[in-house]
């Protein structure tokens, strides 16, 4: 859709020959914006309800500090993950209103009032070795328009401080539970509660863990229902989908 055509589905809206849900849905076709590097989805927000995300790892600094400033420039929100520190530096010095995570390594722009949160999101983690995934989960919920809370370290080792929480599992509307090693948690909470559960396994662990396999096929075989699961390391990938359950309920 060129700007020519963009003009007319405008006119077609005001002159009531288009009704606002089908011009919208006409948009969602927009083209991408090509930098190059890069091809920049600036409509995802309308498809997906929320912008493009940026995965840093991989990309030069330049390109990335290219890609948010563009990005930003069409949105009120950006979120980069997998960001390292320096890259955070060279961002800021470009968008002075960036805001660094140092445990989840993202990058969030935000400008603009701030969307009132709907849905509740629980990060859960086994250990405080899953603190960095289980924190890349909870920004991007927070972000996404979520209220999240956090409940680190009940892993089934000691297995009564998770009982202790329980409480904040009735808060809950979907429950992230992040864990490495043996990935056994997830079955525990998925065995506990009437909530959806996100499992995400870590790369954390000895050996015999393989660099997360090991809590990935425990996940996936687990015998509590309602349990599905995400791939290793992938915070991200968790919160995007609570979002999605999230924005079902109140939407």
């Amino acid at each position: 859709m060129g700007s020519n055509e963009l003009r007319q589905l405008l006119i077609d809206v005001n002159e009531g020959r288009l009704d606002v849900d089908a011009a919208l849905d006409k948009l969602k076709s927009l083209p991408y914006e090509d930098i190059g590097f890069a091809k920049l989805d600036h409509h995802r927000a309308l498809r997906k309800g929320f912008p493009e995300v940026v995965f840093c790892q991989g990309k030069t600094t330049p390109q990335i500090v290219e890609i948010i400033k563009k990005l930003g420039q069409s949105n009120h929100t950006v979120l980069a993950t997998r960001a390292g520190r320096e890259v955070f530096s060279a961002v800021h010095a470009e968008l002075n209103d960036a805001v660094y995570s140092e445990p989840a390594h993202t990058i969030v722009v935000r400008r603009g009032q701030r969307p009132v949160p709907e849905g509740n999101v629980l990060v859960v983690t086994a250990g405080t070795a899953d603190l960095p995934v289980a924190e890349e989960a909870a920004i991007t919920a927070e972000v996404m328009g979520n209220q999240v809370r956090r409940c680190f370290d009940v892993g089934v080792a000691g297995i009564h401080r998770l009982f202790d929480k329980l409480d904040m599992f009735k808060w809950a509307q979907v429950v992230i539970v992040v864990a490495g090693m043996d990935g056994a948690l997830a079955s525990v909470v998925g065995g506990l509660v009437k909530q959806p559960v996100i499992a995400v396994p870590t790369s954390v662990g000895y050996g015999a863990s393989f660099q997360g396999l090991s809590a990935l096929l425990s996940m996936l075989n687990s015998c509590a229902p309602g349990v599905g699961v995400v791939n290793i390391d992938n915070g991200f990938g968790a919160a995007t989908l609570a979002n999605a359950i999230t924005r079902l309920i109140h939407h």
